[in-house]
């Protein structure tokens, strides 16, 4: 284990999901020399810590903390998200700049993997506070990223207005005009489907699965999906299942979950644009009981062991969202898809609940977060791309490469679990299938540059 990850729960949690992946496989006796990789790849190749000083509304001077884990570039320039929340710490930054690498390999674009972000939180800030704070932030992020070098997105609390101010900053620092940030305005380089991009990759993802677990026979139509969440991702989750034909029961937030009264009718779409509305103006979901009466409001409870039966669950809210207990109920309730929207957003325990399950009597099968919820990235790729080539494309060709990409990821993880399986299974194991593809594309690229030898 590499030094690095004492005192560190969230990594060291990352660490030992591939590390007993890769164990309980044919890998290392297929390729021994990858062994030894294991704990150079757990290195990032740099972090960078820094503090950033700004004045609030009161005149009153502020100081956090920002980071940047630039973890892996052996596949393309650093590539993962800006988080602003008051959980952030190196820790968190590490496990998902570790896990941004395999994801990114997994979409098949060249991205290598990073993760950054700061312990300020936007909630309850002005936008004057906001703006100030990003530009502070972005000063000294500035020395350490590029178009070629380090491309950050957004995630937790970095939306489209952060990530304005942060490119207005480096512009106004560095004097040029480049592809430094995605997730941008589409007046000035963003790309469009880029919001809905996570959200309906996982969709896309469950498609897949429910493809080859029934041979062709059944689609998403008429399934009933546990959504957790109310965010960017399980917005677009909930639009795209519904969209498909599937009765979305469930969303949630920090404060409690909605239920719907009935198995046969789920959210509609007005009612989501409602809580995209809601939470677009950093409200909670719990506000709009009232408008909400075919589904009931349970206060400070996460959606998994709130219904008797179920066909999907979607966890898309943050990390360690699903317990083993959680997940036994899920087993229960005849749940037969976990695709992970957050990241690790299943503990441990949780994850050998489903990979047991899968095993011993093809039950249920897990999508995990590297390869289920990588659209997100992905579209950050095409993002890019479009910048390189001072191009815009539509919608509707941005959604068809984002299914392609969603596609190729289940197939790739698909064919590599039964390649490096034990003995044959029913169902082969996704998660093995993930941190397999994804760790023998990084580290073979890494062995081509001569970083082992």
């Amino acid at each position: 284990m590499p030094f690095s990850i004492q005192n560190e729960p969230e990594f060291e949690q990352a660490y030992n999901e591939l590390l007993l992946t890769l164990e309980d496989s044919t890998l290392f006796q297929k390729r021994p020399e990858l062994r030894r990789a294991v704990d150079v790849v757990a290195e990032p190749e740099r972090v960078v810590s820094f503090r950033v000083p700004w004045e609030d509304d009161n005149h009153n001077l502020q100081v956090n903390r920002g980071y940047r884990v630039q973890f892996n570039s052996a596949i393309g320039p650093y590539k993962g998200g800006l988080r602003f929340h008051e959980t952030v710490n190196l820790s968190i930054l590490k496990f998902l700049g570790f896990e941004q690498t395999f994801k990114n390999a997994l979409t098949g674009l060249n991205m290598g993997g990073g993760k950054g972000g700061s312990d300020f939180t936007p909630k309850g800030k002005s936008h004057a506070e906001i703006r100030r704070f990003c530009q502070s932030f972005m000063t000294e992020l500035q020395r350490h990223i590029g178009a070629d070098t380090d491309v950050p997105a957004g995630d937790i609390n970095v939306t489209g207005l952060e990530i304005g101010y942060l490119f207005g900053q480096y512009k106004r620092l560095k004097n040029c005009f480049e592809g430094v940030l995605t997730g941008k305005g589409l007046s000035w380089g963003g790309s469009l489907i880029r919001p809905e991009a996570t959200g309906y990759g996982v969709v896309y993802y469950v498609e897949k699965m429910v493809e080859a677990a029934t041979s062709g026979k059944e689609t998403l139509k008429g399934k009933t999906v546990l959504i957790s969440g109310s965010g960017n991702v399980a917005q677009y989750a909930a639009l795209k299942a519904i969209e498909l034909g599937a009765h979305v029961l469930s969303l949630s937030d920090s404060q409690g979950a909605f239920i719907a009264k009935s198995a046969t009718r789920g959210f509609t779409v007005a009612e989501i644009e409602k809580i995209i509305t809601v939470k677009g103006n950093r409200g909670t979901l719990k506000s709009l009981d009232a408008e909400l009466s075919e589904f009931t409001y349970h206060e400070g409870k996460r959606p998994w062991t709130l219904v008797e039966k179920v066909d999907v669950a979607l966890p898309c809210a943050t990390q360690n969202e699903v317990s083993p207990e959680e997940a036994e109920h899920l087993v229960k309730a005849g749940c037969k898809y976990v695709a992970e929207g957050s990241n690790m957003g299943s503990t441990l325990g949780a994850i050998a609940v489903y990979e047991k399950s899968r095993a011993e009597n093809q039950g249920l099968w897990y999508g995990p977060a590297k390869a289920a919820n990588c659209g997100g990235v992905a579209v950050s790729g095409l993002e890019m791309a479009q910048n390189s080539s001072r191009n815009n494309w539509t919608s509707e060709e941005v959604d068809q490469r984002l299914k392609n990409i969603m596609y190729t990821c289940f197939d790739t993880c698909y064919s590599t679990s039964v390649e490096y399986a034990k003995s044959k299974e029913a169902l082969p194991s996704l998660v093995r299938g993930a941190n397999i593809a994804g760790f023998v594309k990084v580290v073979d690229a890494m062995i081509d540059q001569g970083t082992f030898y």
